[in-house]
């Protein structure tokens, strides 16, 4: 049975960036102590001969293909819709004073 320490919690909680109060503290210590020791018994458990699961739900590679598309354009293209140029360029008002 593994036992948490108080510093324990507090470099988890660190770790974490969790700030706890001292009831916080106590009541984490016990219930991550359970948890390790549950996973104590778990490990114990005999697994020899069983295959792994990986996966549970029967679904199969449900992602899309991944596939670029190219939005090319010509900067004339770009342009001709501005409502001012110049030198090629937009031409906005001015943003800074």
């Amino acid at each position: 049975m593994s036992k948490l320490t108080r510093d324990d919690v507090l470099k988890l909680a660190a770790l974490s960036k969790l700030r706890l109060s001292e009831a916080e503290i106590e009541k984490f210590r016990t219930e991550l102590t359970e948890i390790l020791d549950y996973v104590e018994v778990l490990d114990k458990v005999d697994t020899k001969g069983l295959e792994p699961t990986y996966q549970v739900t029967g679904l199969t590679n449900v992602t899309r293909a991944d596939k670029t598309n190219s939005y090319f354009a010509k900067p004339a293209e770009l342009l001709k819709n501005a409502p001012a140029l110049e030198k090629n360029q937009f031409k906005v008002k001015r943003v800074l004073g």
